[in-house]
């Protein structure tokens, strides 16, 4: 398993949108992609319910974790999606 933390730059937090770029990159690969909300409750990425469920805001610290056959590159696309975006 691998593992980043960032923090949400987002005014607004992983909304709708974020939400739904992140849930299609992730859904690229195999391995299991969560999301850790500062109160430790784990959201599935490739999930945009799981996401917003998780009222990740701005100024946040999350983890992103990933466990698989490419887990190294689905933790580089998901950061590189979240940098992009400016979510983080």
């Amino acid at each position: 398993m691998k593992k980043f933390q960032a923090v949400i730059k987002d005014p607004v937090g992983i909304h709708a949108r974020p939400a739904s770029i992140l849930a299609s990159e992730a859904s690229k690969f195999k391995s299991e992609l969560k999301l850790v909300a500062p109160s430790g409750v784990e959201g599935n990425i490739k999930s945009i319910i799981n996401l917003m469920s998780l009222g990740i805001r701005h100024n946040d610290n999350i983890t992103i974790k990933a466990d698989g056959a490419d887990e190294e590159e689905a933790l580089a696309a998901i950061k590189a999606c979240l940098e992009k975006n400016k979510v983080i």
